[in-house]
């Protein structure tokens, strides 16, 4: 009888001490499944590996969020599986559904990357006295990037095609001091090669071909400001009426029939990846 209860014993902590360690087991599994999954989520500005082979497209839209326009450039550049970069104005987001396009855009990196560009646009396109005073434009721009959530410091100056990356600054002298404080507050500022231009109404003046011919002759002359790398620069309301919004699907196919393009977001623009892996 006393054999019986201590074999039952001995059973019982066997039992026990297996049922530990295989919590402790799946605890570990458990733990190695959420870092892994943690590790796989792409973070805004983490540096990728550019192929030298390519030539990277940096689609950038400004303005937004100006619906329905941002709604009709997001749903076709999800359509056509391109990345794209949403540079967006503080005072635009005036009301909670307009925020809630702005929150769209942030969460859905890789895909489109939330940039700033500026609280008031320029004091509302008042260029000369935004940049004569660099207080006020430089707060301006730290306004907008505390009310958008912006994650990356990358910044387009409203009305200026500017750059601005690791120390260098290429920008009319007229925004030279901004663009100096800039880089010494750790932004950079993205520029454009291509300009989608727009007339009156914000209709676009090119149209898709032209703009597909302007971005071939502009890599064949090597004119970009990075080598194998080029920005548009296109407005997200002129593409609000479904004409102008199928030359924007169109442009895009267009640009897709050359397998040596890539499209990125601005974070991975090689200039403000240089220096990293």
């Amino acid at each position: 009888m006393a054999i019986t209860k201590i074999f039952a014993g001995v059973i019982c902590s066997v039992a026990l001490l297996a049922s530990v360690v295989g919590c402790k087991s799946k605890d570990k599994k458990d733990q190695k499944v959420e870092k892994d999954t943690t590790t796989m989520v792409a973070k805004p500005g983490t540096p990728i590996k550019l192929n030298p082979n390519k030539k990277y497209i940096y689609l950038t839209w400004d303005d937004g969020p100006q619906p329905p326009g941002t709604f009709n450039c997001e749903r076709i550049f999800k359509e056509q599986g391109v990345k794209a970069t949403f540079f967006m104005v503080g005072m635009n987001a005036f009301s909670p559904s307009r925020m809630r396009i702005v929150d769209t855009i942030r969460n859905s990196y890789p895909q489109f990357l939330l940039g700033n560009h500026s609280h008031s646009h320029g004091f509302q396109d008042h260029y000369k006295t935004f940049y004569q005073h660099p207080d006020s434009a430089m707060q301006d721009m730290y306004t907008a990037e505390k009310e958008l959530n912006v994650q990356v410091k990358i910044v387009r100056l409203p009305g200026m095609n500017a750059w601005v990356e690791n120390g260098k600054i290429q920008a009319p002298q007229s925004s030279r001091e901004v663009c100096k404080r800039l880089g010494t507050a750790g932004y950079s500022a993205i520029g454009w090669d291509v300009e989608w231009r727009f007339g009156r109404h914000s209709i676009p003046v090119q149209g898709a071909q032209e703009m597909a011919n302007e971005v071939a002759q502009k890599f064949a002359d090597g004119t970009t400001y990075a080598q194998n790398a080029l920005v548009i620069l296109a407005h997200d309301r002129m593409f609000k009426e479904p004409q102008y919004a199928d030359s924007l699907t169109k442009f895009i196919t267009l640009l897709k029939q050359d397998t040596s393009y890539v499209f990125e977001t601005v974070d991975h623009y090689p200039l403000v990846q240089q220096g990293h892996p």
